[in-house]
């Protein structure tokens, strides 16, 4: 019969494993949304990657007070889980909820932070040319002239490779929308146990 402490005690240390396993999955996707969109410096993605690292150490200290049916270390990792689970909430409604114009404003901002090196790497991996044309004014862009040979297949001389916001839209959006549906599920999780 389950419903003594043994049971219990099992069933946290299961829970806790599970949430190790979780905390992987959040890290592994964040770091994809973050080197997927190369350019921007997203600080969303960031947050979900904080969140799986206190979900391990969380876990681990849910773990101890299992094994160890330590009463004090329980109470303080169902706090701190709550506390985790309103955090990565909030992180992944605010994932979900970016529009695409906020998407160009944050990439626009990663743009002009970052160095040349990383612009010509956009630009080659991306095939593309400079970011947008309002922004190319303002903010200088490594030459195009290895990238326009591979834009354009035909010498015609009027071929102009695409900006590379139009190419990194996708991306982006998909980094986004991806960390957002993951972090509302595992914490949705999260709240269950408390």
């Amino acid at each position: 019969m389950c419903g003594g402490f043994t049971c219990s005690k099992n069933a946290l240390i299961a829970l806790n494993v599970l949430y190790i396993v979780v905390a992987f999955i959040l890290i592994g996707v964040a770091v994809y949304g973050r080197a997927a969109s190369l350019v921007t410096n997203l600080p969303i993605v960031g947050g979900i990657l904080a969140c799986g690292i206190i979900l391990i150490l969380i876990s681990v200290l849910g773990l101890l007070g299992a094994v160890k049916h330590h009463q004090v270390m329980l109470f303080f990792y169902m706090v701190i889980l709550f506390l985790l689970f309103l955090i990565q909430f909030s992180v992944a409604c605010a994932c979900l909820g970016v529009n695409i114009s906020q998407q160009e404003q944050l990439a626009e901002q990663g743009w002009s932070r970052v160095d040349n090196a990383t612009r010509n790497e956009v630009q080659e991996v991306f095939t593309c040319c400079g970011f947008d044309p309002v922004v190319d004014k303002t903010t200088p862009h490594p030459s195009c002239e290895n990238i326009a040979m591979r834009c354009c297949i035909t010498n015609d001389k009027n071929c102009v490779c695409p900006p590379c916001m139009k190419k990194l839209q996708h991306t982006i959006n998909y980094a986004f929308k991806l960390c957002g549906w993951i972090g509302l599920f595992f914490s949705l999780t999260e709240v269950s146990c408390c």
